[in-house]
């Protein structure tokens, strides 16, 4: 590996770590000594890299410090790729939009090479299973997620029986046949998966639900609903 692209895989690094990490941490998950470790990170912060921290107190880099244009690995370039075409593919209308825009912005950033290497790549997203139309935009599903808003709910089950429901919306899952709403519900005091085909109609509270939607995704993920529900704290300041 040549230093260039060493010095780009500990940017890569240290972007994915949103809080200080050792020297140590870092050198080890690179496979270089703590010597070069030590050296390179000083290399990259002369050359005006954002990267705060010491040695024995550990470093972070600054939200915000964007990366210089990088080159990708052929495997790196078709999971980006397949990812996109996915998206435009099977996803709903604004992400469609969005993942073929994303795809022709990083081609534009791309040596003339690479950019060919994408027109020409084998690999091919087929068709997906009929998927029933949504009545509630998919759009306004997710923008309730990233606000962390509440969403009252009219549902109906598999049955066609209607409920109304008031949720705290924070995940959004694709499928090849439906589309689910992850969500906690006041109703039944638990998480939920609402099928997005199902929501006859849903309207976005001004109401902000009173955890962080990361803390109730990783609960979720812990496997929560095997466990017995339990309502999720508040977090602190909200």
């Amino acid at each position: 590996m040549s230093r260039s692209e060493r010095l780009l895989d500990l940017l890569q690094v240290l972007a994915r770590h949103r809080r200080p990490v050792t020297g140590r941490v870092l050198a080890a998950e690179l496979g270089v000594s703590l010597r070069t470790l030590y050296r390179d990170i000083g290399s990259l912060q002369a050359l005006g890299a954002s990267i705060e921290g010491e040695a024995g107190l550990g470093y972070v880099l600054r939200p915000g410090f964007l990366l210089p244009p990088l080159m990708f690995t052929p495997e790196e370039l078709e999971a980006l790729v397949l990812g996109s075409r996915w998206v435009a593919a099977r996803a709903d209308e604004p992400m469609r939009v969005a993942a073929r825009n994303a795809l022709a912005r990083m081609s534009a950033t791309l040596p003339p090479q690479l950019q060919r290497d994408i027109d020409a790549m084998p690999l091919l997203v087929g068709p997906g299973a009929a998927m029933a139309p949504d009545r509630v935009p998919p759009l306004m599903l997710r923008k309730a997620i990233r606000l962390e808003r509440k969403l009252i709910l009219t549902y109906h089950d598999a049955a066609g029986a209607p409920s109304e429901r008031t949720v705290w919306p924070f995940a959004f899952g694709y499928f090849d046949a439906a589309r689910i709403l992850v969500a906690w519900c006041e109703l039944r005091e638990g998480f939920r998966h609402f099928r997005t085909d199902r929501i006859e109609r849903a309207d976005m509270s001004d109401m902000r639900y009173p955890t962080r939607r990361q803390a109730l995704l990783a609960q979720w993920k812990a496997g929560e609903v095997d466990r017995g529900f339990k309502r999720p704290a508040a977090a602190d300041g909200n």
